[in-house]
């Protein structure tokens, strides 16, 4: 059994006051989520707030910035046979600026919903956590 470190956004905008949520599909698993990834894995001692905005651009080609902490989320799931347990770390993020085309292919489809589209397109339990928690420090 081994332990996982990640952090990602949930990422937000406001257009004529509407709220809007920023969404991917992975491109292995094809599930929808939350951008995330691993802390540290590009850069040794990375912070889960670095690692929280460089996995946003990354990728969704979207740059943001972080205004408040969520409650960590936790799963276990099994990969090439090994048990793991993944905590994620998630930041409620403000749209700056960017550009769908400008991202990874980690991701095969990037959206923005609507606030009331997003619990039913998350594939995922633990994103489904991080939002309730955060649909109600974004308004």
């Amino acid at each position: 059994m081994t332990f996982e470190f990640s952090a990602g956004g949930i990422t937000y905008k406001k257009e004529d006051s509407k709220l809007f949520i920023l969404v991917s599909q992975h491109s292995a698993h094809h599930g929808w989520v939350f951008p995330k990834g691993l802390i540290g894995d590009k850069t040794k001692g990375e912070s889960k707030e670095i690692t929280a905005v460089r996995e946003v651009e990354e990728e969704t080609g979207i740059k943001a910035e972080i205004e408040k902490a969520v409650k960590p989320v936790s799963y276990w799931y099994v990969w090439q046979g090994e048990k793991k347990k993944k905590t994620v770390y998630y930041f409620i993020m403000k749209f700056v600026s960017g550009d769908f085309e400008k991202r990874d292919m980690e991701m095969e489809n990037v959206e923005w919903l609507v606030e009331k589209e997003v619990e039913n397109r998350l594939t995922y339990k633990a994103d489904k956590e991080a939002w309730a928690e955060a649909r109600n420090l974004i308004k």
